[in-house]
């Protein structure tokens, strides 16, 4: 057994623990024991659900709160916990709680699963990422508990304040909000809410920056010039597509009635802030998407699209793919062949898997947008914002009802749901077993490009 494991990648491990975690929740789900009805729940839309939940995506068929009592709610909850972290993390913290010795193969799948750079250290990066997660997660439920519990009674709103504070820092976008009569409403009750929506945002921020970025802050004691290249990447691009798209939001959406126009300014500022955040890629929403404007929507799939950061909870091409396309064509337009930020070169090879990423991401987005405009004559913009929040396990919706979408459809978004989480560029990594090099140098030719 053990020969079998040491053959497989590491790649090939973690995309089959969470295809393995999927499946047993979603067979979870299924069960009367999971349903308020104490019902048999269909087995597609049980898997979407559990898929939704362990790719921390949110995407639902059925109302979370709504169509599942305590223990499929818990369920969810677990799963979410699971995909935010990375299920060979949760191993690993146990192991190592158990004082169980982790060998060299075992650190190298930890490595890629936990985000890091190197073997080296990478036991002390899981402990951290076990306290980090803890602690965080724990402050975020204490904030919320403020509103909640008088809100809903202390079990009930200390309940919902854990349960939302795991679902916003694993940028998952689960919520437990909605009732029979206003169902999927997600957070839009606290619209204008300073508390709950500066504690989300808190939350989804933090676990979109990465487990590596948190350890180096954490290192550095917040001195922005010993952070690593990587951190600093991070850091600035997070607070740039932060506050461009908040203000971008805010003109494009304050005259519209639908959605902020009849707010106060102050609330619609920070209606703006949250759609700025929550896009990238946590799936709540303070306002009703389905009604705002066609540009707010572009920009949406925008964020959705380039979504966290490496070794987070988020999906996306992540923000570094992002910056590493941008530097490659100002580089380019200055007939410069190598890529310099911050007095440090990148390697070549960075710049080959970030164009590979965005490739890969953008034409699995267009081909499932296209079957599914087949299939159930969505949209265009309807079709490429769910495809993309599936890839880039967001999970906002356009107003699309998931429930009533074709099997098939939801299989597609299964697909990318699952595909975001592993990462695109890891999918295709599956099917090369040793990465095998070339042996032979070969002639060089040029090609016209462009």
């Amino acid at each position: 057994m053990s020969k079998i494991i040491k053959s497989i990648t590491p790649t090939q491990l973690i995309a089959l623990g969470f295809m393995i975690v999927i499946l047993v929740g979603g067979f979870l789900l299924s069960l009367p024991i999971s349903s308020r009805q104490l019902q048999w729940t269909n087995f597609l839309d049980s898997l979407f659900t559990a898929t939704s939940a362990t790719c921390v995506t949110g995407l639902v068929a059925y109302d979370t709160n709504v169509h599942f009592n305590l223990f499929g709610q818990v369920v969810i909850l677990i799963l979410i916990q699971i995909g935010g972290i990375g299920f060979m993390t949760v191993l690993s913290t146990i192991g190592i709680f158990l004082k169980r010795k982790i060998n060299l193969h075992e650190r190298k799948i930890i490595m890629q699963a936990s985000g890091s750079i190197s073997t080296t250290g990478v036991i002390a990066l899981v402990k951290r990422i076990g306290k980090t997660t803890l602690i965080i997660e724990s402050i975020g439920a204490i904030l919320l508990a403020i509103r909640f519990i008088p809100d809903f009674g202390f079990f009930k709103g200390l309940y919902y304040s854990v349960f939302h504070s795991i679902s916003a820092f694993c940028n998952a976008g689960f919520d437990i909000m909605g009732t029979l009569d206003n169902e999927f409403c997600s957070l839009t009750n606290y619209v204008g809410d300073w508390l709950v929506n500066l504690t989300i945002m808190w939350l989804i921020v933090s676990g979109g920056l990465g487990f590596f970025v948190w350890s180096n802050i954490i290192d550095t004691k917040l001195c922005f010039k010993k952070m690593k290249l990587h951190t600093k990447i991070v850091l600035v691009t997070t607070a740039f597509l932060i506050i461009v798209p908040s203000f971008l939001f805010f003109i494009f959406e304050k005259d519209n009635p639908n959605t902020i126009g009849n707010l106060p300014i102050d609330t619609k500022i920070l209606a703006s802030i949250f759609q700025s955040i929550t896009p990238r890629t946590a799936g709540f929403n303070t306002i009703d998407l389905s009604k705002i404007n066609d540009s707010s929507a572009l920009l949406t799939i925008v964020l959705m699209a380039i979504g966290g950061s490496p070794g987070s909870t988020a999906g996306g091409i992540k923000t570094t793919t992002f910056i590493v396309a941008i530097l490659s064509i100002i580089f380019s337009a200055k007939q410069r062949t190598s890529i310099v930020i911050g007095k440090r070169q990148l390697e070549n090879n960075i710049i080959k898997q970030a164009s590979a990423i965005i490739t890969l991401f953008l034409f699995s987005i267009i081909f499932a947008s296209i079957i599914i405009i087949a299939i159930d004559n969505l949209t265009l913009l309807d079709a490429l914002f769910e495809t993309t929040s599936a890839i880039g396990t967001v999970g906002l919706s356009n107003g699309v009802d998931v429930a009533m979408l074709h099997p098939i459809s939801k299989l597609i978004l299964i697909l990318l749901m699952y595909i975001g989480r592993i990462g695109v560029i890891s999918i295709v990594f599956l099917f090369n077993r040793k990465g095998d090099n070339e042996l032979l140098k070969r002639p060089v030719e040029k090609i016209l490009i462009g």
